[in-house]
Parts: C-alpha cells; structure tokens; sequence
C-alpha cells in the first residue's frame, strides 16, 4: 500500500468500540459453546486462569499449531480477547463470517500493516486484550517470532502474557471420529511481564532480542519436542522483560 493512499484512511477509520461488539460476540460464545466445543473441539484443560486480569490492557501471545488455537483461547477466558489473523482467513468458506461477527484484527502479513498496528493499540487504548500468534502462522513446532509483538507491547506499555498450546492438532473434528479417542487440546497461561521503560524507542536489533526473549518464556512452558528454534533454553535471556 502506498503511503500516500495510507494516510485518509486512517483519518477515516472509526476508533475500536467495545459496545458495538458485545451482541455479536455473546452469540459467537453461545455457537462455541453449544456447537464447537460440544461437537468439534475437545478440551482437557486449561491452567494459569489467574494470570489474566478481568479488565486492563494485555496482549497475550502463544504458539499457533492448528486454526483452533484462537478460537479456544477466547473460549476459555471470560473477558473478551481481540485477536489478529491473516486477512485471508476472512475469505474462508462458511467460518469466515465469524471473524467479521467478532471484529478480528485482519492483517497483511507480507507487509507492514499500518492499519494493523494502529486498530491494535486502538483495542489496547481501550482496555481491552489483544491476542497474538508472533510466527505469523501455524507450525509444529515453534518457529522465529516475528518483531510485531515487541514494538507493539513497548509502544502501548502493556504487560505480554504467554500463551502455551498443545493438543489441539486435527481439530475441528466430529465428536465421534477417531480424533476424539485421543487426548485433546491443552492450554496453560503464563506470568505476565512488561518490557523495561528504560528501553524508550527500540532499533530493529533491539527488537529481535525483545521478541527472542519473550518467544524463550514461552518455549519454557512447552514440552521440548514443540519449542523449534527455540529449544536451547540455555541461550535464552530476560535483559528486557520485568516480571509482574
């Protein structure tokens, strides 16, 4: 996109409104619940509940296996989480209507979405949680994080809670085919931390190391057969991150 045709439209786009969102969002909750993890998604369990607040700004980021990642996490928390996609998930056959029914942030992943960045720290401004996959896309294991999610929690100032997901591959799947004979999804939410104020204004290397070490807490909290590239913990540092 060019940058001259950039900018009226972000004069023109509406700022994020929680009210026009709720409505839409409880019947999504009423379908998930009654329909999706009824029929199509079986969950084991759910750990660190705690470690997300009820209200305040928090982007919350995980490890992205399977297209239900997403859709669990918002399931399993009771305060209402924005997540980012892929705009092309929007064109999806019959389920695409409810990422426009939710108001998903869509992104232009093989560019620097402006529109993206700035509907996020829109959601964040408002109080609201946003949630992240930082690899851009599903992998079985994990893969290098892309800087998005640093310059985003440095830019609004919001902790960044990790997000572990395992078990959810093969879904969604019939409740009575072989899939369900088999353990189902897990999910575990970590500490929340904040990168240093200190920081001020990051360069892209500073960024990386950012990202790196946010993409380690959460490898910590996977299995070693899911971590990917960031399975040697031993190289992972905390020089930028204040726990909370």
């Amino acid at each position: 996109m060019a940058a001259g045709n950039d900018r009226p439209a972000t004069r023109s786009r509406p700022r994020y409104e929680h009210d026009r969102w709720v409505g839409k969002r409880r019947f999504c909750r009423f379908l998930m619940r009654y329909l999706a993890f009824t029929l199509l998604i079986k969950l084991d369990r759910v750990e660190g509940l705690e470690n997300v607040s009820h209200r305040g700004p928090v982007i919350l980021y995980c490890n992205h296996i399977a297209f239900v990642d997403p859709i669990i996490i918002v399931y399993v928390l009771s305060r209402d989480i924005v997540p980012m996609a892929k705009v092309e998930v929007y064109d999806y056959p019959v389920v695409g209507i409810f990422p426009k029914l939710w108001g998903v942030i869509p992104v232009h992943r093989e560019e620097i979405d402006r529109r993206a960045v700035q509907s996020t720290l829109d959601v964040l401004k408002a109080g609201e949680c946003v949630l992240v996959a930082p690899e851009g896309t599903r992998h079985p294991q994990m893969a290098i994080g892309k800087e998005g999610i640093a310059y985003l929690a440095n830019r609004a100032g919001v902790p960044l809670i990790p997000v572990a997901v395992q078990g959810s591959q093969g879904f969604p799947a019939f409740r009575l085919s072989n899939r369900w004979r088999n353990p189902g999804a897990q999910i575990r939410f970590g500490r929340p931390f904040i990168y240093h104020q200190g920081i001020g204004r990051p360069d892209r290397n500073m960024l990386r190391k950012m990202t790196d070490e946010a993409m380690y807490v959460l490898a910590a909290m996977l299995p070693e057969g899911l971590r990917g590239v960031y399975a040697d913990i031993s190289n992972a540092s905390q020089d930028t991150i204040e726990w909370l």
